[in-house]
C-alpha cells in the first residue's frame, strides 16, 4: 500500500575511505535514517592468539605490535606485564619508568591522530596535518629509543630490549612543551567550528548503563560518565603514586568522546613530566639469567652465557608458564581495557593465549549509536569511537 513504510538495505565498506578497507556495516535504512546497522568482522583476521601458541612470550611481543597499531608500544607494555605477574617477575624501577613514559606517549600520539581524523572525517582537514605533524616528532622519540617508527617490539619479559639514549629526557621535555599547545590549537579550531559542533553534539549518544552492558572501557565510556580506568581502578606501574585524574563527560555524544580525548592528553603529559622529573638510574634489566639474554659479548666469551643463552632460547629456561596455572592481567590503552589471558602447560609457549581488545568491546554497540541518525552521522560516530581493526578483528 501507499502509506507502508518501506526500506531498504545498503553496505557500508569495507571498501570506504572512512572504514579502511576493513569495516563492512549492513545497513537497512528509511531514505537517510537508518534503521537498522549490523556490523560485520573479519576482513582483517590475523589470527594473532592461535599463532602465540607456537611462540614464546618474547616471540609474541612482535605480534602485538599488530594489534593496535596506532599505539604499538603500550600493547608491549600490557603483554610483558601480564607475563610477568603470571611468572611472579619484577621489573626494575628504571624499566617500570621508561614503560610508563612510553606507554603515556603512545596515548598522546594515539589520541591526537584520533581527534585529527575526527575533524578530517567531517571536513576539517588542516587539524589532521596538525595532528600527524605531531605524530610524527613523537614517532622521532620512538625511533630513537626502540629503533623504528610503528612495530617497536621493544619490551621483553623482566626488562626492555636496550636502555633509552642520551638524550631522551630532553627530547621528551620538548614534546611536553609542544603537545598541549597543540591541544589548545584544535579545540579553538574543531571547538568553535559550525560544522564540526553540529554534527558531533547528541550525535551517537552511548550512555552509561550501556556502556556497562556491552563492556565498553576507556575514552567511551568515560564520555559517557563511567569513571573506570584500569590505571585507577586496578593500578600498576606506580599510577597510584602519581597526581593525574580520570577524565569524565556526561554527555556520552561524539563531542563528549573527542572532548575527553583531548583532556586525556593533558593528564598523560602530567603523568610523564612527574616520572621523568624522578627518573631512576640502574638497569633496565632484572638480574636474572634465566628471565633476561646475557649480553652478547658475554655469550661470545663465557660458557655459563652460552649456557642460560642456550636455554632460554630454546627451552624457555625460566619463562616457562606454569603448568594448569590461568591469569589474567589488563593495562589502560588508549581505547580502553587491554587484557591478556595465559594459560601454562609447562612449556615456553602459552597453551592459550587470549587478547581482551577494547576495540572489540567498543564496536558491538554500533547499532545503538546509529540507529535513528542520518547516513552521514555513521562517519562521525565511527571516527570517535577510534575502532582500530588490527585488535578488531586479531
Amino acid at each position: 500500500t501507499t502509506d507502508e513504510k518501506q526500506t531498504f538495505t545498503m553496505n557500508f565498506g569495507p571498501q570506504h575511505p572512512a572504514t579502511h578497507g576493513t569495516l563492512h556495516l549492513i545497513l537497512e535504512l528509511d531514505g537517510e535514517r537508518v534503521v537498522h546497522c549490523a556490523p560485520q568482522l573479519g576482513y582483517l583476521h590475523t589470527g594473532f592468539e592461535k599463532l602465540g601458541e607456537h611462540r614464546s612470550l618474547n616471540q609474541f611481543v612482535a605480534l602485538s605490535d599488530r594489534l593496535n597499531y596506532m599505539s604499538p608500544l603500550a600493547n608491549n607494555v600490557g603483554l610483558v606485564y601480564a607475563a610477568e605477574q603470571m611468572l611472579d617477575v619484577e621489573p626494575t624501577p628504571r624499566c617500570v619508568a621508561i614503560r610508563v613514559v612510553l606507554a603515556e606517549l603512545s596515548r598522546i600520539a594515539d589520541h591526537i591522530v584520533c581527534c585529527g581524523l575526527a575533524g578530517m572525517d567531517l571536513g576539517a582537514f588542516s587539524v589532521m596535518l596538525w595532528s600527524f605533524e605531531e605524530r610524527e616528532r613523537l614517532y622521532d622519540i620512538f625511533e630513537a629509543v626502540t629503533g623504528t617508527r610503528l612495530t617497536t617490539s621493544y619490551t621483553r619479559v623482566g626488562g626492555l630490549a636496550r636502555d633509552v639514549h642520551d638524550g631522551f629526557i630532553p627530547q621528551v621535555r620538548e614534546m611536553l612543551v609542544r603537545i598541549p599547545q597543540l591541544v589548545k590549537e584544535v579545540e579553538f579550531m574543531l571547538g568553535r567550528n559550525r560544522i564540526f559542533t553540529d554534527r558531533t553534539h547528541g550525535v551517537g549518544v552511548l550512555t552509561r548503563e550501556q556502556c556497562e552492558a556491552y563492556g565498553v572501557t576507556g575514552p567511551v565510556a568515560r564520555a559517557a560518565g563511567l569513571e573506570y580506568d584500569v590505571r585507577r581502578a586496578f593500578p600498576y606501574y606506580g599510577y597510584d603514586q602519581l597526581d593525574w585524574e580520570v577524565v569524565v563527560s556526561t554527555d556520552a555524544d561524539c563531542y563528549a568522546r573527542f572532548q575527553v580525548r583531548l583532556a586525556e592528553i593533558l593528564e598523560s603529559c602530567k603523568i610523564i613530566r612527574q616520572v621523568i622529573d624522578a627518573f631512576p638510574d640502574g638497569p633496565v634489566n632484572v638480574d636474572d639469567p634465566k628471565i633476561v639474554l646475557p649480553p652478547k659479548e658475554d655469550v661470545y666469551t663465557k660458557m655459563e652465557s652460552l649456557i642460560h643463552h642456550f636455554k632460554l632460547i630454546m627451552e624457555g629456561h625460566g619463562l616457562k608458564l606454569p603448568r594448569g596455572k590461568e591469569f589474567y592481567a589488563a593495562t589502560e590503552t588508549s581505547n580502553g581495557e587491554l587484557g591478556y589471558f595465559l594459560s601454562g602447560d609447562g612449556s615456553m609457549h602459552p597453551l592459550r593465549i587470549r587478547v581482551r581488545a577494547p576495540s572489540f568491546y567498543n564496536y558491538q554497540p554500533l547499532n545503538e549509536m546509529v540507529c535513528g541518525n542520518t547516513l552521514s552521522d555513521i562517519l562521525a560516530v565511527l571516527s570517535t569511537l577510534n575502532v582500530i581493526a588490527g585488535e578488531l578483528d586479531r
